[in-house]
């Protein structure tokens, strides 16, 4: 049924005419917002769960604190993706959703680290949740329709480099995000947590993020076009489907095409591994590595070892960052889906190798292939995605496209914490070892997607 709705309305709307191609400058205008969502996203994932730990969290409960980030997400993106599809007003179409999100954001990146100071309402802990919630909520209002305004403006044979381009501002982001807490730390910031429990060095690495996320997202807004409705009709044909609001989401959703089932296998297994990467690597360093053991979730070691994983990340991302325009080029001469495949199994030999590692700068190292990894996820499936998606569904597909990440996440943030505690013995490392593990499986499912565009420029 999917493929003959993709069909139907492909042939209905029939571009007029083709998208004039971008410049460079454009294009980095129209993703330039991402740098500072990718910014807070780095904080985020490098700093939250020691920021949960200062709270009282255990680590086998923190699985269950990250599942908040999915499950909002999966909630908001299609919402905003629908609902960006059918919005026109003097700022623009995908834009007012940028802007609502980035002030949400900031709000919530100046808080959270400072969740200590509201005891006298609700424990640091739950306050401390309750705005990864919020953050991740407003990460997702901002971050969804940018996905869609590539889509939107870029032409086909731009579409591999302007994800590129995307993804380059995303390493470059996190980069700095991720490097952020260490290079505090190291002019002077206190590593030591105060009496509400987080350190100088993560609070004002915070507010920093706060400031660069609503900045970026600014330069987007002001300096970037869209094309108005009937301009957009005239490049991506008229949309006819008469279903709206929830009933028009769950139209979308069953109708989906077959390249998106396809890609859910792949998003999965890549997801799966990420979430488990993110929430126990810290944890994992610090008892594999370092050796902790007991209460040491308050300890300058500790801390330490959450600095290297943050810089490590920071690694992953520098590499992503210079991938990323590399990209294009691979997927010329062995095409979309060997170009992801291939990423995708050096991000897996990276994680696995974490297990070997004996001294924290072997970390940087173990971070290349994940960073090979993560630029491709970050690419190439909304590349082959865009190809198979019907005119006037950008938004809503992307959103829809969403699920796919969030649910391994929801479903590794169920059972990780339980798994590390009770099949691990406390061991997160091994939650590192089957995220690469996962890593491989998405690899090969890759191989199995249908790409309609694979032989046509990329």
């Amino acid at each position: 049924m999917s493929a003959n709705f993709s069909s139907d309305i492909t042939k209905k709307n029939v571009p007029m005419k083709e998208k004039p191609r971008l410049s460079l400058v454009q294009i980095i205008t129209m993703s330039f917002g991402f740098l500072g969502i990718q910014f807070g996203f780095a904080l985020q994932n490098g700093n939250t769960s020691r920021i949960l730990r200062s709270f009282g969290a255990d680590v086998d409960q923190l699985p269950m604190f990250w599942i908040v980030a999915p499950l909002v997400g999966m909630i908001v993106q299609p919402i905003i993706g629908h609902y960006s599809d059918k919005t026109w007003n003097k700022v623009g179409r995908r834009k007012p959703y940028f802007l609502a999100g980035a002030i949400l954001s900031s709000i919530a990146l100046f808080i959270l680290p400072n969740s200590g100071n509201f005891t006298s309402i609700l424990p640091a802990l739950w306050i401390g949740a309750g705005m990864v919630m919020i953050m991740d909520a407003s990460f997702n209002v901002a971050m969804e329709p940018f996905r869609a305004l590539v889509a939107d403006n870029l032409p086909h044979s731009q579409s591999t480099s302007g994800f590129s381009i995307q993804t380059f501002l995303i390493g470059l982001g996190a980069v700095a995000g991720s490097a952020l807490p260490e290079f505090l730390a190291s002019r002077g910031f206190s590593m030591q947590a105060g009496s509400d429990g987080v350190a100088d060095n993560i609070k004002y690495s915070f507010y920093i993020g706060g400031i660069v996320f609503i900045v970026s997202i600014l330069i987007t807004v002001f300096f970037s076009k869209e094309y108005p409705p009937a301009e957009y009709e005239s490049y991506h044909g008229k949309d006819e489907s008469t279903s709206s609001g929830l009933k028009g989401i769950f139209n979308d959703f069953k109708n989906m095409p077959k390249t998106m089932r396809q890609l859910g296998l792949v998003q999965f297994f890549s997801w799966f591994a990420l979430f488990s990467m993110w929430v126990f690597t810290t944890d994992a360093v610090a008892t594999h590595v370092y050796g902790l053991t007991g209460d040491y979730s308050k300890s300058i070691q500790y801390n330490d070892a959450g600095n290297k994983v943050s810089s490590a990340f920071g690694v992953y991302n520098f590499v992503a960052m210079i991938y990323a325009l590399c990209i294009p080029f691979i997927a010329k001469f062995i095409g979309r889906k060997m170009t992801h495949a291939f990423s995708l199994i050096a991000g897996g030999l990276g994680l696995i190798s974490i297990y070997f590692i004996k001294d924290t700068n072997m970390l940087n190292f173990a971070m290349i292939g994940v960073g090979l990894a993560w630029a491709s996820i970050l690419a190439m499936p909304y590349v082959i995605l865009s190809s198979s998606i019907p005119p006037g569904k950008l938004g809503i597909y992307m959103g829809i496209f969403n699920f796919f990440i969030t649910c391994p996440q929801i479903i590794n943030g169920f059972l990780g914490g339980w798994i590390v505690k009770h099949i691990y013995n406390g061991q997160p490392i091994y939650a590192i070892v089957l995220a690469g593990v996962f890593m491989l499986c998405a690899a090969v499912s890759v191989i199995y997607v249908y790409d309609p565009r694979a032989k046509q420029k990329l």
